[in-house]
C-alpha cells in the first residue's frame, strides 16, 4: 500500500526562506525535497535536520537561472522520487529560488541585470512548473513566491518587483487551468526578512531595521520563520479551498 506521506520539492531551499519552509514542511509530516544551486554544503545540513524530524529528504542540484537544464532535472526527480521515497509523483512545489538587485534607482537597472531576473523569477516558475506537472499528484498545491514590492514602491525595487507583479499574474492562471486537477496554486508575499538576501543588509544594518519598524503595523522586522509557517501552510489540506490568492506576510508595512 503506497505510504500516505505527502512530499514537498522546494526550490533554493539551502538557506533563507527556502530553508525554513522545508523544516517547516517537514514539521508538519511532510517528506521534502529541495535544490540548491552553488551551496551544497548547506542544501546537505538541512537534509540532514529533516532526518533528525524522523521525516525523509533529499537535495538535487539545479541552477533555476537555466531553463535549459530543466529536463536532466526532471530526470533526475523521477530517480529521486522512486530510489529514495519509492514513490513516482511529488505533492507540493513551491517556485522560492530567486535572488535580489540593489541598485540606487530604476535608472541604475542594466538589462543584463534585468533579464537575469526575468530569468531566475519568471521564466523559471513557468517553466518548471509545467516541465515537472506530470509528476505532480491531483490535490497538490503550488506557491509562488513574491515580494510585498508589488504592492508598495522602494527606490531601486522597480524591475524586481515589475517581475515578481508577474509571477503574481501567472499564479493567477496556473490556479485557473490546474484546478480540473485539484491543484491549488498561490503566491507568498514576504515583506522585509533578515535572511542573506540582497547581502543580507536587512540582518545587518540597525539603521534599516529601525526604518522597517517605523513603517511597519507590527513594530519588527521578519524573520524566515514567519514565511516558512505560511508556505507551509498552503501546502496543506487547512488549505484545501485557497486558491488563486496573494498573501502577503509583512507584519502590515505601509499601511
Amino acid at each position: 500500500m503506497e505510504s500516505t506521506t505527502k512530499i514537498a520539492l522546494v526550490t533554493g531551499g539551502s538557506r533563507g526562506l527556502g530553508k525554513d519552509t522545508a523544516l517547516r514542511l517537514a514539521e508538519r509530516g511532510n517528506d521534502v525535497i529541495i535544490t540548491y544551486n552553488s551551496q551544497k554544503d548547506e542544501a546537505q545540513a538541512v537534509v540532514e535536520a529533516i532526518l533528525q524530524t524522523g521525516r525523509r529528504a533529499a537535495a538535487l542540484h539545479l541552477n533555476v537561472g537555466n531553463t535549459q537544464s530543466f529536463d536532466a532535472f526532471t530526470t533526475t526527480l523521477q530517480v529521486t522520487l522512486l530510489k529514495t521515497f519509492q514513490r513516482e509523483r511529488f505533492d507540493y512545489l513551491v517556485n522560492n529560488a530567486g535572488h535580489g538587485v540593489t541598485v540606487p534607482s530604476m535608472a541604475d537597472t542594466t538589462e543584463e541585470q534585468f533579464d537575469e531576473l526575468v530569468r531566475v523569477h519568471l521564466k523559471a516558475p513557468l517553466f518548471l512548473t509545467t516541465k515537472v506537472l506530470p509528476l505532480l499528484n491531483d490535490g497538490g498545491a503550488i506557491v509562488n513566491i513574491s515580494t510585498g514590492l508589488t504592492r508598495f514602491t522602494h527606490p531601486g525595487s522597480g524591475a524586481y518587483a515589475s517581475v515578481k507583479a508577474g509571477v503574481e499574474t501567472l499564479t493567477k492562471y496556473m490556479a485557473k487551468e490546474f484546478g480540473p486537477r485539484f491543484i491549488r496554486a498561490n503566491v507568498v508575499a514576504p515583506g522585509a526578512i533578515a535572511t542573506d538576501f540582497n547581502g543580507g543588509r536587512l540582518r545587518s544594518s540597525t539603521q534599516v531595521q529601525d526604518m522597517i519598524k517605523a513603517i511597519t503595523a507590527l513594530p519588527r522586522f521578519g524573520q524566515a520563520d514567519d514565511i516558512g509557517s505560511v508556505v507551509a501552510f498552503l501546502c496543506s489540506d487547512d488549505a484545501k479551498w485557497i486558491s488563486g490568492q496573494r498573501i502577503e506576510v509583512s507584519g502590515g508595512m505601509y499601511l
